[in-house]
């Protein structure tokens, strides 16, 4: 398995993404690794990083990149002109097949315009959207889309749902996923005309479409993907992100406000610690980007080098999966059929 990765993407790169590589690397026997970016930039990192572990390194190809597509640029001019770019490259070389999936934690912008203009849709598919898992206490939810289309139609949320089922079937196992709508109100009338036109649309989807969902219940294990526009979908992933900080700061400052604080918290560290994982997005890696013809994992901009690897992980479990083939299947059997000739 190869998987294509742009080590010049996110906040700490080069050094976070190509450490992340050596842990990929490691934890996969069967993985190549084709490291993308200026060419003396990545081959100096890497010498740093592999240089006690040239084993790990001859499972890694290097191709010169030399444009680097920052988020400071318009996205889709970008993805047109820098074509001399990982994010371009990458996408190419995984819709030629040359690759078996594209990671990047750089623009979340020319990730979705090189998805849709360079690699393309996958048929029946109107617009690719990026979807995290996220915590509710028990495992995950999948939040989709959180941020890829701002304005969307009803057809767009029901495609999500069916992205979304597919997905949690092949990667979390879960057989008759539960599909709810994120709405201001539980009643199949509330909400405005997008989310009412949305839930008629999947209440005769043949999905296991459960209703909708009010804020307070997202994390309550109620549904195990989370439908609506990428604006809404992008004020809950970052709220999510605010609470967890927060609470977890919290949670310190009480600790450590007294003596007797202090005491119980040195018996309860093992499970703070096992709390702070659980919330932790580094374990997750990143965001696929559904409905793109090929397995793209969009990793945070502020990765460090486990992320990376988790997001590399991502990237083996979608290809393992075949995800993008249950899309396709998916949408194949939602096709009103034919009448037979008389």
């Amino acid at each position: 398995m190869k998987i294509y990765l742009d080590v010049m993407g996110g906040d700490h790169a080069p050094a976070a993404t190509v450490a992340g590589a050596r842990e990929a690397l490691e934890r996969f026997a069967q993985l190549h690794l084709e490291l993308a970016g200026p060419l003396d930039l990545v081959t100096a990192e890497a010498d740093r990083v592999f240089a006690d572990a040239p084993a790990l390194r001859q499972r890694v190809t290097f191709t010169d990149c030399p444009e680097v597509i920052t988020n400071d640029e318009s996205p889709v001019m970008a993805v047109r002109k820098k074509k001399g770019s990982a994010i371009v490259d990458g996408m190419l070389k995984l819709r030629d097949r040359q690759v078996d999936a594209f990671v990047s934690a750089g623009s979340t912008g020319a990730v979705l315009a090189g998805g849709m203009f360079r690699l393309g849709r996958i048929k029946g598919i109107e617009r690719p959207a990026l979807a995290p898992l996220l915590p509710n206490g028990k495992d995950f939810f999948l939040l989709i889309d959180c941020g890829a289309n701002v304005d969307c139609r009803p057809e767009y949320l029901a495609q999500f749902a069916l992205m979304g089922n597919a997905y949690m079937q092949g990667m979390r196992g879960i057989q008759n996923p539960r599909i709810g709508l994120v709405n201001n109100g539980a009643e199949s009338e509330k909400g405005c005309a997008l989310t009412k036109a949305a839930y008629e649309l999947l209440a005769e989807s043949g999905l296991n479409f459960i209703g909708n969902v009010e804020g307070r219940d997202i994390t309550g294990d109620v549904a195990d993907v989370v439908v609506c526009d990428g604006f809404v979908g992008n004020v809950i992933l970052k709220f999510m992100e605010g609470v967890a900080g927060t609470l977890m700061g919290i949670i310190k400052q009480e600790i450590t406000a007294d003596v007797r604080g202090k005491l119980g918290g040195l018996l309860a560290k093992p499970a703070f610690k096992r709390v702070k994982k659980t919330m932790d997005y580094t374990e997750v890696g990143g965001a696929p980007l559904l409905g793109v013809s090929g397995n793209v994992v969009k990793a945070h901009g502020s990765s460090n080098a486990h992320a990376i690897a988790c997001a590399i992980r991502q990237a083996v479990d979608m290809v393992t999966a075949d995800v993008v083939g249950k899309i396709e299947a998916r949408l194949v059997s939602a096709e009103p059929q034919a009448a037979p000739a008389e």
